[in-house]
């Protein structure tokens, strides 16, 4: 049966687990408004038309609906980093605590900013990026929680690049992939290249329209995270074929790496339909965590092999 501390410390996991979980959904949301095109749907903050509940009508259900959702994750994070202040001791666990609340806190003001000053796109583009490193804290928190993290397991990897280097190589891919999806998407570059996978039928567009250059270049991060991805899940696998915790990980990223190409197809198809163009970004926010998750759990894992000492050779006159 396990003692009251790791009853405690089993609950505090999950707990975690489902704000990261949260604020996933937050992100979906987030991304509805901004799809809908309802960003400025409500003209105040932080009261909507001056009331806490407005009537959820149009483009008010999406914006009133996200500052909802963002408060209850709010105030999720809040009673999480409390908890985790008063029952885990642990340095680093805290700090991530504490950078959480403070990522809640700003994120609240970007958005606020984003409303008052009628959605610039530098403001825009923080608030989209801001809420992809909480994501990443959560992540952390709900990892750093787990009974699985200081179980003292540990693998050695001598290949180059080390597993750990690639799996943080891969997530600040990821997360630079993202920012630009956010700029693109907030200075209304979704659309300057219309059909894919070519671009104005060629491989190379002309960078002669406005957008061109950060659409195309979003195209490419996505070949080099789809890559990277590859590269990563098929180096564990030659690696450390038995490391369960490493695979998992590793095989969701390259499916939602799949998943999220189809997704950002269908949005140019599509036009840029409500649904698939929010799902892309949500799936890129579970791409991210992901990612990340697997740069944790590499991190925490897999101990570099030391190159071994050289033979001790006696100074000539003095016995060995």
């Amino acid at each position: 049966m396990m003692d009251d501390p790791a009853r405690t410390r089993l609950r505090l996991h999950r707990f975690a687990t489902a704000v990261a979980g949260a604020t996933l959904v937050l992100i979906f949301v987030g991304g509805l408004v901004t799809s809908t095109g309802s960003g400025l749907a409500v003209p105040d903050w932080p009261l909507s038309f001056g009331q806490l509940f407005p009537r959820m009508v149009g483009g008010v259900f999406y914006e009133h609906g996200h500052r909802l959702v963002a408060g209850t994750v709010g105030l999720a994070t809040l009673v999480l980093t409390i908890t985790v202040l008063l029952v885990d001791r642990r340095r680093s666990v805290r700090l991530v605590a504490l950078a959480a609340i403070g990522a809640v806190i700003a994120q609240g003001l970007l958005g606020g900013l984003t409303v008052l000053l009628l959605l610039p796109p530098a403001v825009s583009v923080a608030h989209a990026c801001l809420a992809q490193a909480f994501l990443c804290l959560t992540v952390a928190l709900a990892a750093m929680t787990s009974p699985a993290w200081d179980d003292g397991r540990r693998l050695t990897d001598d290949g180059a690049p080390s597993i750990a280097l690639l799996t943080r190589v891969t997530a600040v891919a990821v997360y630079g992939q993202l920012i630009l999806g956010a700029v693109m998407r907030h200075t209304g570059a979704g659309l300057a290249i219309p059909d894919f996978p070519l671009a104005f039928g060629a491989l190379v567009p002309p960078f002669d329209r406005p957008g061109v250059a950060i659409h195309f270049a979003h195209r490419m991060g996505a070949v080099v995270v789809l890559a990277l991805v590859a590269w990563t899940a098929s180096t564990i696998r030659a690696r450390h074929p038995r490391e369960r915790r490493l695979h998992r990980a590793a095989l969701l990223a390259c499916a939602l790496v799949v998943l999220q190409i189809t997704l950002g197809a269908v949005t140019v198809w599509s036009g840029k339909a409500v649904l698939p163009t929010t799902l892309h970004v949500a799936v890129g926010a579970a791409l991210l965590a992901t990612t990340f998750l697997l740069a944790l759990r590499a991190g925490r894992l897999i101990a570099v092999a030391q190159p071994s000492a050289p033979p001790f050779v006696a100074p000539r006159g003095v016995a060995a």
